[in-house]
């Protein structure tokens, strides 16, 4: 029997859901759907849940950015099976580089089973019934690329199509005669006519193939030969650097919920509630409030309408108009104001400039219990951390020491530290220097004692 390794594209940025969504924190990773226990959870955290339920033995990978890489490390409490991409790029060379790291790196067999996905898919269970059939499709050789296709629910230009060959069982492998992606809206009604399928971007084909594809592109094909050349590979999808050149494909069709949740519009309408955070509506009708501030919002007498505010900015939208957003307006700012981490998250508070050629920034950092930052140093700036809240153990050049609410720690740039949460840690940090940029870091390895 074939084994089965599906790996999670999640490099988008997915800017439409700004300001919740910023470069460092997709949409994948917004915590606004309700999971059965009742809690918030992301799109990310879904598909990796109904990947678990579904009863699908497989490895699972997710092919990410570094930027992102602590997002996904955050959600899924593990830093194992994460590819991260040279640069973000697109999903040929996501898939490319993926396949290299499978069998390079993991010495995965030729006939493996690759399933590659999106995470910002929402569905229900029987989507992994049909994923199901693309593996036992891609296992038996009825096509080198097995897809997804879901009936279409109108002439839409944002989706690629599949048109199957006439014949063949609804729900079983359907061989294909025509993929064209993101066709023109009269383009697509002729196909939609002729019985095509929107394309779900899920793709299904055994290892070896992929080696021999990605071999046309990367010689030798290994993983650091891939990484090497990633810029150089086509920045396109794979539906248009394979599939569509590609003879044997099939497609197995799927007739359950399947949606895209990549604006305001279509994520409101899976929202457990109107309101998220510190939020009230009064006299209001179908309109949501999602609030990342401290500050409350009140809405009285709104009609239709998004409002969503976080530390990047505050969007005030009414339906059926988020689809033409593309992301931040772009009024100087080029760092995001929040970051989810592998050891918490932190929030920027302020920032500012002082005449001097010295600028400032303030950032509030809560960690999660047995979290550490790592052992850094900078060399363009200094920190000065206050520990609001919490205990912690604080390492500086080496010496270890514990620390408090209300502790103050200067740390000079150039001096190497790190700090780990006993429990319940929150910090103050102020940022003083010339160039206050997340680059400005140099890692160390450090063993915390047990």
């Amino acid at each position: 029997m074939n084994s089965i390794s599906i790996v999670l594209l999640s490099g988008g940025s997915g800017m439409r859901l700004w300001p919740l969504s910023n470069g460092a924190r997709s949409k994948q990773f917004l915590r606004l759907l309700k999971s059965p226990d009742g809690k918030l959870e992301s799109m990310f955290q879904r598909i990796a849940r109904q990947i678990g339920q579904s009863g699908l033995s497989a490895r699972v990978y997710v092919v990410t950015g570094y930027q992102q890489r602590d997002s996904v490390i955050s959600q899924t409490g593990s830093d194992k099976n994460i590819i991260i991409e040279p640069h973000q790029r697109d999903t040929f060379p996501a898939i490319a580089l993926a396949s290299a790291y499978l069998s390079d790196q993991m010495k995965r067999p030729a006939d493996e089973i690759v399933v590659a996905m999106p995470v910002d898919t929402y569905t229900d269970a029987g989507y992994f019934g049909a994923v199901s059939k693309m593996v036992e499709a891609a296992a038996g050789g009825e096509a080198n690329i097995v897809l997804m296709g879901v009936p279409p629910r109108g002439a839409s230009a944002d989706y690629g199509y599949v048109l199957a060959e006439s014949g063949g069982e609804s729900g079983v492998a359907k061989r294909v005669a025509l993929v064209e992606e993101k066709p023109s809206a009269d383009r697509a009604r002729e196909l939609i006519e002729a019985g095509a399928f929107w394309n779900a971007g899920i793709f299904a084909f055994k290892l070896g193939y992929m080696e021999k594809v990605v071999g046309e592109f990367a010689a030798g094909a290994s993983f650091e030969a891939v990484r090497a050349a990633y810029s150089e590979l086509p920045k396109t999808s794979f539906d248009r650097a394979v599939a569509e050149k590609e003879k044997s494909v099939a497609v197995v069709p799927f007739f359950g919920e399947w949606k895209d949740l990549g604006t305001w519009d279509a994520l409101s309408r899976e929202f457990s509630g109107d309101t998220f955070g510190k939020a009230v509506l009064e006299d209001s009708e179908n309109t949501s409030i999602v609030n990342e501030l401290d500050i409350p919002i009140v809405c009285a007498g709104i009609r239709n309408a998004i409002v969503a505010a976080s530390p990047d900015g505050i969007l005030l939208c009414e339906k059926g108009a988020s689809g033409g957003l593309t992301g931040s307006p772009g009024f100087g700012k080029v760092r995001p104001m929040y970051e989810e981490r592998r050891w918490g998250e932190y929030r920027v508070m302020g920032a500012g400039s002082h005449g001097n050629g010295i600028n400032s920034l303030t950032k509030i950092l809560r960690f999660n219990d047995g979290c550490c930052i790592s052992y850094q140093r900078h060399k363009l700036r200094d920190e000065i951390w206050t520990v609001v809240d919490g205990t912690g153990l604080l390492v500086l050049d080496g010496e270890l020491s514990e620390v408090k609410q209300g502790d103050v720690i200067v740390i000079k740039a150039g001096r190497k530290h790190a700090i780990k949460s006993v429990s319940g840690l929150q910090i103050i940090e102020v940022q003083l220097g010339s160039d206050l940029v997340e680059e400005d870091i140099e890692r160390f390895d450090y063993d915390w004692p047990r």
